[in-house]
C-alpha cells in the first residue's frame, strides 16, 4: 500500500501506532492460545496406569450398594431417636349429647347435657421401655453397618478378581501375539525355501497350520479379554479403559493359619450374624418391657349453654393384660428362641467358613508350588527341547513338523502357567479381602445374652392350651 503524505508533525504518531497495535494483537493472541492449550492439557484424562488399589478405590466410590447400606444405617439411627420419645399427645374436639329430636333439636345451648368439649390425652411410656425400643433400632443400625462390611468385602474380592482376569487375559494375548509373529516369520521362511527347492510342501502346510492354530487361540483369548474388560467396567466404570499397572505380590496373604480360628470370627458373614443376634435380643428386651402396660391420662374441658356451668373431666386408661402367660410371655419366649436360632446358625456358618478358608489356603499354596515347578523345570525343559529340535532340523535329523510341535509345547506350557497364576491370583483375592482391614484384629464379642433376659434353655415349660 502507498503511504499517506506527511502532514506536519502528525505523521510520526500514526506510524508508531501502526507498528504498536499489530505487535500487541500478536502478543494477546499468543497468550490466549497458550492459555487454551494449557486448559486443554489440564482437561486431558490422566494416563497413569490403573493399579489394583486404584481399582478397589474406584469400585468403593462407585458402589450404589454401599451407599444404600449407609442410608439404611442412617435410617435406623433416626428411628432410634424417634423411638426414645414419648408418644404424641392426642387433641380431641367434640360435641357431646346433641339433641336431634324435640323442640331443642340441633341446639348447642338449650339442653343442659349438650357440651362442646376439648380434651387432651397423653400416653406415658416408661423410660426403660423407650430405651429398649431405641436400643433395638441401634442394633438394627449395627446390623446395617455389618451388612455394609460384608458387601464391601465381596465388592473388593470381585473387583480384584476382575482386575486380575483382565491382566492375565492381556498377558495371554501378548504371549500368543509374540508366538504368532514368530510363527509367521517361520512360515515366510519355509515358503521362501520351498520356492527355492530347499523345502517340501508338507513343511509349508505344517507352518500354515501352526499359524492358523495360534490365530484360533487368539480369537478365544480376545473374546475372554473383552468379557474381562466388561466385568471390570461393571465395578469401576470408565476407568476400566485405562492400562493396567503392575500387579501386587500374590505369594503372601494377611491371613495367618495359626490364628485362623480367631480370624474367622471377624468374617463379615459372622459379623452380620452377630449383629442379627443382638437385634433379636433387643427385640426380646422390648417384648419383656411390653409386659408393663402404658397408662394414658386425659383432661377434658366441656362448655355448656350460658344457663349451665362448664365441666372438667379427668380420665386414665389402663390396658388390662389379663392373660400374660399366653400372650406377652409367649411373645417373649418366641423372640428368645429366634435369638437362639440365629446363634446356632452362626455357629454352623462359622464351621463352614473355616472349612472354606482352609480349602482356599491349601489350593493357593499348592498353586504357588506348581508355579515354582513351572519356572524351575517345565518351561526350561520345553525351551531346551525346542533348541534341540531346531539343531536337529538344521542337521537334517528332524522334520520341520517336530520343531513346530516343540514350539507349540512351549506356548502351551507358558499358557498353562498363566492360567495357574490367574487362578492363584483369584484365590489370593478371596483370601486377602475375606476380612476387611478395619475388622482385622478385633477382639471376639462377649456373650450376647444379657443378664436381664433368661436364656431360652432356662425358659419354663409352656403351659398347654385348654
Amino acid at each position: 500500500m502507498h503511504s499517506l503524505p506527511s502532514q506536519g508533525g502528525s505523521t510520526p504518531p500514526v506510524r508508531s501506532a501502526r507498528r504498536y497495535w499489530p505487535r500487541r494483537i500478536r502478543l494477546i493472541a499468543a497468550a490466549v492460545l497458550s492459555l487454551g492449550i494449557a486448559s486443554l492439557a489440564a482437561a486431558q484424562p490422566s494416563s497413569s496406569p490403573l493399579t489394583l488399589d486404584a481399582a478397589l478405590d474406584a469400585a468403593q466410590a462407585r458402589s450404589a450398594t454401599l451407599q444404600a447400606q449407609d442410608a439404611a444405617t442412617r435410617a435406623a439411627r433416626e428411628m432410634a431417636v424417634s423411638a426414645g420419645r414419648l408418644p404424641d399427645p392426642v387433641l380431641r374436639l367434640s360435641v357431646d349429647n346433641l339433641p336431634i329430636e324435640g323442640p331443642m333439636r340441633y341446639s348447642l345451648t338449650d339442653d343442659f347435657m349438650t357440651m362442646r368439649s376439648v380434651s387432651l390425652m397423653q400416653t406415658f411410656t416408661g423410660s426403660e421401655k423407650r430405651q429398649a425400643r431405641a436400643a433395638r433400632y441401634e442394633r438394627e443400625a449395627e446390623a446395617a453397618t455389618a451388612m455394609r462390611s460384608m458387601q464391601k468385602a465381596r465388592l473388593l474380592a470381585q473387583t480384584a478378581g476382575a482386575w486380575f482376569d483382565r491382566y492375565y487375559q492381556e498377558q495371554m494375548q501378548g504371549l500368543l501375539q509374540r508366538q504368532r509373529e514368530e510363527a509367521g516369520r517361520v512360515s515366510e521362511a519355509v515358503e521362501s525355501a520351498y520356492r527355492g527347492g530347499r523345502s517340501s510342501q508338507a513343511d509349508v502346510l505344517a507352518a500354515h497350520a501352526a499359524v492358523a492354530r495360534i490365530d484360533d487361540r487368539l480369537h478365544e483369548v480376545r473374546a475372554g479379554l473383552a468379557a474381562a474388560r466388561a466385568q471390570l467396567q461393571r465395578w469401576i466404570g470408565d476407568s476400566a479403559e485405562q492400562a493396567l499397572g503392575v500387579p501386587p505380590r500374590i505369594d503372601q496373604t494377611r491371613l495367618a493359619e495359626h490364628q485362623l480360628g480367631h480370624e474367622i470370627d471377624q468374617h463379615p458373614d459372622i459379623a452380620v450374624m452377630n449383629a442379627r443376634e443382638r437385634m433379636a435380643l433387643a427385640d426380646a428386651e422390648v417384648a419383656r418391657q411390653d409386659k408393663s402396660a402404658d397408662w394414658s391420662w386425659s383432661l377434658m374441658y366441656s362448655k355448656r349453654g350460658s344457663r349451665f356451668g362448664d365441666m372438667v373431666s379427668l380420665g386414665v386408661s389402663i390396658p388390662l393384660q389379663w392373660d400374660q402367660a399366653r400372650k406377652q410371655d409367649r411373645e417373649l419366649s418366641a423372640r428368645l428362641q429366634k435369638a437362639e436360632q440365629i446363634r446356632l446358625e452362626r455357629e454352623e456358618m462359622r464351621r463352614e467358613h473355616l472349612f472354606e478358608v482352609q480349602r482356599l489356603l491349601a489350593n493357593w499354596r499348592s498353586n504357588l508350588t506348581r508355579l515354582a515347578d513351572y519356572d524351575k523345570t517345565l518351561i526350561p525343559l520345553a525351551t531346551e527341547r525346542v533348541q534341540a529340535m531346531e539343531a536337529a532340523f538344521r542337521g537334517d535329523k528332524a522334520p520341520l513338523a517336530a520343531v513346530i510341535e516343540a514350539q507349540r509345547m512351549v506356548t502351551d506350557t507358558r499358557l498353562e502357567r498363566l492360567r495357574i497364576e490367574k487362578q492363584t491370583a483369584a484365590w489370593w483375592a478371596e483370601l486377602e479381602y475375606l476380612i476387611p482391614q478395619e475388622q482385622a484384629g478385633q477382639a471376639p464379642l462377649p456373650d450376647p445374652w444379657p443378664k436381664t433376659l433368661p436364656s431360652p434353655s432356662n425358659q419354663p415349660a409352656q403351659e398347654q392350651e385348654p
